[in-house]
């Protein structure tokens, strides 16, 4: 790198999605000069979240996206209706009966070019089409290093974000990479026509008795998104065998039918092509170091059954452009460390909820426990308020965490 001269930029975010884009136009506003690093010349479907509570939407709302684009990305989603695989099924409402919102089924084909839209109005720069292939820290005061496949020189910044998903390359440069915490499962999702207006809808999840479980969730333009999760060795045998299309065809012949439902999304057209991932979740040692963080599911995800990708991506865009922010004001005593500051508010405000989020995820992987939990909350107003609340990020997860909430929910 002899002679190499480099201008340095305040931020570099390495992918565009909703938690890059996010944090690119709190950064910007901010008056600190950020480039968006997006590997995809154009939008297209990849595998991700569209269900989200009504807390996702207040995040977008503080985030900058104007009313009018919330009304063109997200579809009202009165209630998420659980079915177990025995056919007990209740209804998780999210808050909405006490004035809290509906969840919502985005448009992500929309919604993720319009943060990338509100991240350039902010004065941040986008490129599209920049494939990232490492990052490392600078030398003589370059920054760190963004290396770009194409480019004969990188871009050096003082912080580089990671928003580049599971398989975040800011994460693996950073060393923090860990083992999913569930291993073993797969992720399948498309978009299908149901021919139905945008009106409200309930959302599906249907639970499957052989470690399988499929989520339903209209979208914007009369279309609904279906997400299904595969765990363990025979369905992987079954995908490698018979591939994806025949493997969804199956295991949705199986989904119970409901009365005044069309059906659409069992045999409609569909809309893009089924997109997977595997294996499902990721998982990191830290989310902030000397001149990087990351943040959405480059800061680790667990599961979609509890629907809180998008909300906590949305967050984590918050968090992490405050504790920037700071830093690059030099408002922080430590230097460097003073990026830990996201690592300890993400961790104060995750904690509780990555704990319920498990215990979701064991009752799954329990059958007799779950359809207990399930006969509950159908059962029991209270419990199922609850409940809704917690997974809608309406109150503090700790609630069901409290002994007397399991005692209800788990009990005789």
């Amino acid at each position: 790198m002899t002679g190499w001269q480099a201008r340095l930029v305040d931020v570099a975010i390495v992918g565009g999605g909703v938690a890059g884009a996010a944090t690119a136009a709190y950064l910007a506003r901010a008056g600190h000069e950020v480039v968006v690093l997006e590997r995809a010349a154009a939008w297209r479907w990849r595998a991700g979240g569209v269900f989200a509570s009504p807390a996702a939407i207040r995040e977008l709302r503080r985030a900058g996206l104007d009313a009018a684009s919330l009304d063109l990305v997200a579809r009202p989603i009165p209630a998420m209706r659980v079915e177990s695989p025995l056919g007990t099924a209740f209804r998780l409402t999210y808050g909405a009966e006490t004035g809290g919102g509906t969840a919502v089924g985005f448009d992500r084909s929309a919604l993720d070019p319009a943060l990338l839209a509100m991240a350039e109005r902010a004065g941040a720069t986008v490129r599209p089409g920049a494939t990232v292939r490492s990052v490392e820290p600078g030398l003589g005061g370059h920054g760190t290093l963004v290396w770009i496949e194409g480019a004969d020189n990188p871009v050096a910044a003082r912080i580089v974000v990671g928003a580049d998903g599971p398989r975040s390359v800011v994460a693996r440069s950073a060393g923090v990479v860990r083992s999913p915490a569930l291993a073993g499962r797969t992720g399948l999702t498309w978009h299908v026509e149901d021919g139905v207006d945008a009106g409200p809808r309930d959302a599906r999840m249907v639970v499957l008795p052989d470690g399988a479980y499929c989520g339903i969730a209209p979208v914007p333009g009369g279309r609904v998104n279906i997400g299904i999760v595969l765990s363990g060795g025979t369905w992987r045998r079954r995908l490698a065998d018979a591939g994806a299309a025949a493997t969804t065809a199956g295991l949705l012949a199986r989904i119970p039918s409901l009365p005044g439902d069309p059906e659409a999304w069992r045999t409609g057209r569909a809309t893009d092509a089924i997109a997977g991932a595997s294996p499902l979740g990721s998982r990191v040692g830290r989310r902030a170091g000397r001149g990087w963080l990351v943040v959405g599911d480059a800061a680790g995800f667990l599961d979609p059954f509890t629907g809180e990708g998008l909300h906590r991506a949305l967050v984590s865009a918050r968090l992490a452009a405050g504790a920037i922010d700071a830093h690059l004001r030099g408002s922080t005593s430590r230097g460097d460390a003073g990026l830990d500051a996201y690592e300890r508010a993400m961790r104060g405000r995750f904690a509780s909820k990555d704990l319920v989020s498990r215990l979701v995820l064991s009752f799954l992987a329990r059958p007799p426990l779950f359809e207990r939990a399930a006969r509950h909350l159908a059962e029991r107003d209270d419990i199922r308020a609850t409940m809704g609340l917690v997974m809608g990020d309406l109150v503090p997860a700790s609630r069901a965490l409290d002994p007397r909430f399991l005692a209800g929910l788990l009990g005789p």
